[in-house]
């Protein structure tokens, strides 16, 4: 048989048309295959398999259309239908073409509709996730050496940092990442979790000098693999240009333009000393594992970073950050030492890069933490914002900045900005119900402290904080239930202290003194501050259990730990709150409402909207002990009405409930002008 005649035959059997049909088909069921199965969560090898059953089959059906013919009496071998001139009529092959095209197109587009309508499981709802979202998930350490876990984080915080730096980016923060397994089982609901549309996983080997790195870019909802790549390099060469191809390799699969800038930022190498950029990563863990408090260990390697590569910016302005927030804590003796340690190291980081991101952050938290100049910080941060669209942390500073200044609604705004980047952060959630519970909204508070337990359930911080505020409603049975598990070795001063409360409030004296001399005698404190706010506490108990020989120990014993600090830091008020408390349960008045009066000086309410009304509620509470009742209704009858940081109890500001159920507040009971602030509706 010639040519001509072969492709004759061809179209005479019809194998052409068998041929057009079977891949119009083949589309039809690709088409299923990838636009419906995610949607009933049907495994990718089933896909797969499918693709695989069609490649195959290709060939075998234009083998049977060759040998057999479709016929009005059914399907007969091609010689038998030539030979009673029995052929199949092309308008059936025309048929299936068209049936096949209309049930492929309503595939697609169903395929398309469902894509956009997924319900995410476990009943959560699918909020409008930007296509150019990505969440990076922890690096897995597969190196020998599980010590080097910080190592995998550090590579993983870096690119995380670099894509932040691209505007069309929304970036998730680390926070709410790090939870996760670097490779999760099912993708999409980390996705709906994060609100993102993509994933970036990763795994990081380290053997001595070399470093091998794999990184692959995943759709959330389906699985879909849009870009794999690993490395090997050297880290005495560094591994910086492994970061910046990663985080541009993955802008450009999104589709997401970078400007000169955002080039320049990316390609940035902070230092050519590998010794420096290991001390450096293990800063960064240390940081990580203590936020959201201060880590001395942090600031040490930071400090180690800069020794090695005194030209090391951003490591200067880490190690600023770190010296400032322990400043910020202001209950040892080293704090004006620390103070002094963040502004010289912010100078070096000035002198070095004093435009970069990273430095205009330590920056704006010197001026925050140190010098408390809301307004300048404020204006930092605004700009910081703006280098750094796809990061939380510009919004979430300056929702404490807002906040200081008693600009509610804005920190309430910054705060929920920060939470669309950084939705899993137990701490900010908390810190934003923070700012609720500062304005008496405890419904929203509650709802924001049941979302951080759906993140973290039975966190003794978050139960403890979700009684609190049961109990400045008056609803102790509720609050009781959130506490059950808490006792002298609870970890948390706030949550122990809730905890005596509690007791104090159902009038469990008995109790309270046994958890309050169990802690005293066995709990390693983190400073002497702590120490003797327990020892306060405790005198407090033992006056109303009425063992007023052990108050006055308990409370002398306190007066012996503050005096020292407030010798040392005479412009710590903190300091002078704590020690006028320790006067006034040592029944020495004067030495009480001086140190009380010194407090609201040092830090006025006209400053600090949210920590100056505290310590007018201590104040407050001294006045009560030592007689000056007509001076404490006057002073809660404006705190009632006034958005604050509570200092006599953990957070909560005061509130009619919270009048009403302290004994500690007896002394005023008999006055009509306190029993009608107890009698007042909570706003």
């Amino acid at each position: 048989m010639n040519s001509g005649n072969f492709f004759s035959e061809l179209k005479r059997r019809n194998v052409y048309k068998v041929g057009v049909a079977y891949a119009v088909v083949s589309w039809l069921l690709i088409q299923i295959a990838t636009q419906v199965f995610p949607f009933f969560e049907i495994p990718n090898w089933a896909v797969r398999l499918i693709v695989l059953a069609i490649v195959v089959g290709f060939p075998v059906a234009l083998i049977l259309s060759w040998a057999f013919e479709l016929t009005p009496e059914g399907i007969k071998r091609a010689e038998d239908a030539d030979a009673v001139g029995q052929h199949s009529q092309g308008h059936v092959w025309i048929a299936i073409v068209v049936i096949a095209v209309a049930l492929s197109v309503g595939v697609f587009l169903l395929g398309r509709y469902t894509a956009g309508r997924v319900t995410p499981p476990q009943g959560e709802t699918a909020p409008d996730v930007p296509e150019k979202s990505i969440a990076v998930l922890p690096f897995n350490n597969l190196s020998r050496d599980p010590d080097n876990a910080y190592f995998a984080d550090g590579i993983q915080d870096e690119i995380l940092t670099r894509l932040a730096k691209i505007a069309e980016l929304k970036v998730i923060a680390r926070t709410s990442t790090q939870k996760y397994k670097s490779a999760p089982e099912n993708l999409r609901d980390v996705g709906n979790q994060l609100g993102v549309a993509n994933i970036l996983e990763g795994s990081v080997q380290r053997s001595g000098d070399l470093v091998h790195v794999n990184v692959q870019l995943i759709r959330a909802d389906t699985n879909a693999h849009l870009w794999a790549e690993s490395y090997d390099c050297k880290l005495s060469q560094g591994v910086f240009a492994v970061e910046v191809e990663v985080a541009q390799k993955v802008a450009s699969a999104l589709h997401a333009k970078l400007t000169g800038a955002e080039e320049q930022a990316l390609a940035l190498k902070p230092t050519n000393n590998p010794e420096a950029y290991d001390a450096y990563l293990r800063g960064l863990a240390f940081e990580a594992r203590s936020a959201p408090f201060a880590s001395p260990e942090a600031a040490g390697f930071y400090e180690r970073a800069v020794q090695l590569d005194p030209n090391f910016a951003i490591a200067w302005a880490r190690l600023s950050r770190m010296d400032a927030a322990i400043y910020l804590d202001r209950y040892d003796t080293s704090t004006t030492a620390r103070g002094e340690a963040a502004k010289h190291a912010l100078e070096n980081a000035q002198k070095l890069e004093p435009n970069a991101p990273e430095t205009l952050l330590a920056l704006g938290y010197y001026q925050y933490w140190v010098l408390r100049d809301y307004e300048a910080a404020k204006t930092t941060f605004g700009r910081v914002s703006k280098m750094l669209p796809g990061s939380s942390e510009a919004p979430r500073a300056l929702g404490y900045v807002t906040r200081r200044e008693g600009n509610w609604d804005q920190s309430i705004a910054y705060f929920e900005q920060a939470l669309v980047l950084d939705p899993r952060n137990v701490v900010l959630l908390t810190d934003a119900a923070f700012t609720h519970t500062m304005l008496r909204q405890f419904a929203t508070v509650q709802k924001l402290y049941d979302r951080a337990l759906d993140i973290n359930p039975n966190d003794p911080d978050v139960m403890a904080a979700k009684a609190g505020i049961y109990q400045a409603q008056g609803k102790l049975e509720e609050a009781a239930g959130f506490l059950s598990e808490i006792d002298w070795q609870t970890p948390s001063e706030k949550a122990f202290g809730i905890k005596i409360d509690q007791l104090r409030f159902e009038q469990n004296y008995a109790e309270a003194i046994r958890l309050l001399q169990a802690r005293l005698a066995q709990f390693h404190f983190g400073s002497d501050y702590d120490k003797a706010g327990n020892q306060v506490v405790l005198s407090f108990a033992q006056r109303l259990a009425g063992d007023f020989a052990g108050a006055k120990a308990a409370a002398e014993q306190a007066r012996h730990t503050l005096e020292p600090l407030y010798r040392d830091q005479p412009d710590s008020d903190s300091v002078a709150a704590a020690v006028s408390l320790a006067y006034a349960a040592a029944g020495e008045k004067d030495s009480a409402l001086k140190a009380a009066e010194r407090a609201t000086v040092l830090l006025p309410s006209a400053q600090d909207r949210l920590y100056g009304p505290g310590h007018e509620e201590i104040l407050a509470f001294v006045q009560t002990i030592v007689g000056e009742n007509g001076r404490a209704i006057s002073t809660l009858t404006q705190l009632l009405q006034t958005p604050y940081y509570g200092r006599v109890y953990s957070e909560a500001p005061i509130t009619p409930a919270l009048l009403r159920l302290d004994p500690l507040w007896d002394p005023l009971r008999g006055d009509p002008a306190f029993q009608k602030l107890c009698d007042e509706k909570q706003p």
